[in-house]
Order: C-alpha cells, then structure tokens, then sequence
C-alpha cells in the first residue's frame, strides 16, 4: 500500500491571515509555507480560503420498492454555466447550529421533501474543493417510505422552491449517465448505492 506524507507538528507555518469578506460565508487570505516532500520549508505562498459550514447530503431511498427521491431546485453555481440551472441533487443542508450531521439530515429531509427517514447509513465524509475551500461534507443513505412522496416544498422564509421527485433507482443512474445529474454528491451517493444495494436490501427489508 502506498504511504502518503505524515505531516509533523510544525509542518504548516500561517504567517499571515486575513479576512477579506464576512457575510454568511467568510473568505480569509493566508500567506503560509508548509514541509515539502524533500523535508525542507518550502516559499511562502498566498491562498484565498472559501470559509463553509460543513454540510449534510443524504440520499432517501426506499428499499421496498427499490426507489430513491431526489430534488430539484434553481442553483446560482450553475447559472450561465449550464444549459439548465435547476438541477436534480440529494437533500442537503449545513451545520450551521450545535447540531450532529445525522440531526442535520433528518430535519432536511422533512424540510425539503416532507420525509421522515427511519433509518440512516453513512456512506463517506469528503472535502468537495480542498483547493479553495474548507468544506467537509457528510453523506449518507436514508431510509424512507416513498409512497405518496412528491410536490414543492421547502423554507418560504429561505426562499426555498424545492419539487420533489420519486424514481426507480435505475433511472437515477440512467440520468447521471446521461449527465442530467452532475453534481458530486448525488454522484458518489448513487454509485455507491448501486455497488451495495444488495447487502443495503438485505438489511433494511
């Protein structure tokens, strides 16, 4: 197995942060140095740093009849860069209270799909852009009852204008092959869905 690099204490030097932006969000710039591979200090070099919230994404699936529900909803990230900026994704939202990820999921969930999961698998945790951002992300499998799922949901007070769709688990993936569904989250949480439905079936039916 590949060894990958094991960072000392004093691996990272910040020599200077500041904060450019404060808003919902936070951008900081850092001039830093860090250990190079070599083992000497390398240059001081000068990032911009998307400050997030961590976030909880969770895939409702409905093993008794083999359906996932996905959302749909306008995302400003892809406008002007996708043909179609509503975009098909998993419930999601941050930890932006003294909240667990798991409590963050099952309130998203009512919230945006007017679901209540019975049942939570987590699937992996992962930084989406550790280039430019400290976002950590929380994903996971939630079981649900898809009988009845459907309609526009969503916080008013938020802005919030969410449809909800049910689908056989095959068509998902048919859309994201097709690349009708190209985020990450929904991505990771679909093929990993598809890889281990088996044993997920077994265990919550």
């Amino acid at each position: 197995m590949t060894e990958t690099f094991k960072p000392d204490p004093d691996a990272v030097e910040i020599v200077e942060q500041e904060t450019c932006f404060q808003g919902f969000y936070r951008l900081d710039r850092l001039s830093l140095r860090h250990r190079q591979f070599s083992g000497a200090m390398g240059p001081v070099i000068h990032r911009e740093l998307f400050v997030r919230h961590d976030a909880v994404c969770v895939l409702p699936y409905d093993p008794q009849r083999d359906q996932v529900v996905l959302i749909e909803q306008f995302r400003v990230g892809a406008y002007g860069k996708s043909e179609n900026p509503w975009l098909l994704e998993l419930v999601a939202g941050l930890i932006d209270k003294d909240e667990e990820p798991e409590e963050v999921a099952r309130r998203e969930a009512v919230e945006e799909a007017d679901l209540q999961l019975t049942s939570l698998w987590p699937i992996t945790t992962y930084y989406p852009s550790p280039g430019g951002s400290n976002e950590r992300v929380h994903l996971f499998l939630g079981r649900c009852d898809s009988d009845g799922a459907g309609g526009v949901h969503g916080l008013a007070e938020e802005g919030e204008d969410i449809r909800v769709h049910v689908m056989p688990l095959e068509d998902a993936l048919a859309l994201m092959r097709e690349g009708r569904l190209d985020n990450a989250a929904s991505m990771l949480a679909l093929q990993w869905l598809a890889l281990n439905r088996a044993e997920v079936r077994g265990l919550w039916t």
